[in-house]
C-alpha cells in the first residue's frame, strides 16, 4: 500500500463526514434524524474499511483517568468561554431539538445514534485525522516516518487554525484543539486524545439534554 492511499484513509471519513453534514443542515427538521443516521452509518462504515489507522489507537489504561480530566476541564472551557467571551461565531450548527419525538422509538433510536456519534465516532474520526494525520503531514510529507506526538510549531498552529474554522463555536475549538494537541505530545498516546475528546463530548451531550442548549448539538 502506497503513502497516498495511506493518507486517503485519514482523510476520507472526515470528507463523508463534511459532505453529510452540509447536507443535514440544510433539510427540515423531520428530515434530520433520518440523514443524521444515514451520516452516522456512512462514516462508521468509511472508518471501518478504511481502518489501517485505527491501528495507532493502541488502548493504555495509565492516561485513560488523566485524558477523561483533560476533556472535562475542555468542556467546561467551552461551555464558560462561549457563555461569557462576545465573539462572531461561524454559521451555526442544525440545533436539532429531539422533545417533540420523547418516549417514541424514532426518539430513542435518534438519540443512541446520536451519542454514539457525539462520544465514539466523531472523536475517533477526528483524532485520525487532525491529530493523527494531519499534524505529522504538516510536520513532514512522508508523515508516517513521523512520531505520534512529534511535530512542529508551524504545523500546530495550522493545524488549530483549520480545526477551528470547522466548528461554528472557533474560539474554544481552539482551545480544545490546542489542549488535545499538546496531551498527545505528552503521552504519545492517540488512545489519550481520543479518551479526552471523548470526554468533552460527553459531557456537552449532557450539558445540552440537561439545559436544552441545542445549540451545540
Amino acid at each position: 500500500m502506497n503513502a497516498e492511499t495511506k493518507a486517503f484513509e485519514y482523510w476520507v471519513p472526515m470528507l463523508v463526514f463534511a459532505v453529510l453534514t452540509v447536507a443535514d443542515s440544510s433539510v427540515s427538521a423531520a428530515w434530520f434524524p433520518a440523514l443524521y443516521i444515514v451520516k452516522a452509518i456512512a462514516v462508521t462504515a468509511s472508518l471501518l474499511y478504511w481502518r489501517g489507522p485505527l491501528r495507532e489507537i493502541q488502548i493504555d489504561w495509565r492516561v485513560f483517568a488523566p485524558s477523561m480530566l483533560l476533556g472535562l476541564v475542555v468542556c467546561v472551557a467551552w461551555i464558560g468561554i462561549d457563555t461569557v467571551v462576545p465573539y462572531p461565531h461561524l454559521g451555526t450548527r442544525a440545533a436539532f431539538d429531539p422533545t417533540p419525538l420523547k418516549d417514541t422509538l424514532w426518539g430513542i433510536t435518534f438519540l443512541v445514534v446520536r451519542l454514539y456519534g457525539l462520544v465514539l465516532m466523531v472523536p475517533v474520526m477526528e483524532e485520525l485525522f487532525w491529530r493523527s494525520f494531519l499534524l505529522r503531514y504538516l510536520t513532514h510529507p512522508d508523515f508516517h516516518k513521523v512520531p505520534l506526538g512529534t511535530f512542529s510549531a508551524f504545523a500546530l498552529w495550522l493545524m488549530v487554525a483549520a480545526s477551528a474554522l470547522a466548528h461554528p463555536e472557533w474560539l474554544v475549538a481552539v482551545v480544545a484543539s490546542l489542549a488535545y494537541a499538546l496531551w498527545l505530545k505528552k503521552t504519545r498516546s492517540l488512545f489519550s486524545v481520543v479518551v479526552a475528546h471523548a470526554s468533552t463530548n460527553a459531557a456537552l451531550g449532557v450539558y445540552v439534554l440537561v439545559t436544552g442548549h441545542w445549540q451545540y448539538w
